[in-house]
């Protein structure tokens, strides 16, 4: 559920990055950090533990429209995808308003995709979450390494509701922006 900054004029609105570990979570989120007008976007923090990192920031998306008069601002947060980190990501989902889950194109993940994925849906309807009203989007990683899975057989392993889903190459950026414009404009259109 957005929250609302009547002060401010915005309403804020949570998007978690999940999916299995290694899969490009971060580097999906410190790319578009890195090319976000300074002048929009809060400091990138990773809150560390010793098993791992949360990373999260928050920027004022100018060009999606607003909600009511409000503007939109966007924070943006990651987890670790290890099973281990099953606690913390039941804490992050609590109150999401869109999710883009980043698979690992490479074939010998496909095991760690499908877990990920499974754990997510159970997450969420375990919160009482209805998963089909939920702004999701997919990306399919890593599509510039050898060893990759066809795009069908993702979508056929991972998204049978046929969310909308996107290729990438987070390392170089690309479908990065697209999968974010995708997921916001979802969760902006559910708001209005």
């Amino acid at each position: 559920m957005p929250m609302t900054n009547y002060a401010g004029r915005e309403v804020n609105c949570k998007i978690l990055y999940c999916g299995p570990g290694q899969g490009g979570k971060t580097t999906n989120i410190e790319y578009v950090h890195s090319r976000v007008d300074p002048g929009n976007r809060g400091e990138l923090v990773s809150l560390a533990t010793k098993q791992g990192s949360t990373l999260l920031f928050d920027f004022l998306a100018l060009d999606l429209g607003d909600v009511q008069g409000l503007r939109t601002r966007f924070h943006l947060y990651t987890v670790p995808g290890q099973a281990y980190f099953e606690s913390r990501r039941r804490i992050l989902l609590e109150g999401v308003d869109g999710v883009v889950f980043v698979a690992d194109s490479q074939t010998d993940r496909d095991e760690a995709n499908a877990e990920a994925m499974q754990s997510l849906y159970e997450t969420l309807e375990a919160r009482g979450c209805d998963v089909s009203r939920l702004p999701f989007v997919i990306q399919y990683n890593k599509r510039d390494l050898p060893g990759i899975a066809p795009v069908e057989q993702l979508r056929a392993r991972l998204n049978p509701a046929r969310v909308p889903d996107f290729e990438s190459v987070a390392t170089e950026g690309k479908g990065v922006f697209e999968t974010l414009a995708a997921v916001s404009r979802l969760v902006v259109q559910s708001l209005r």
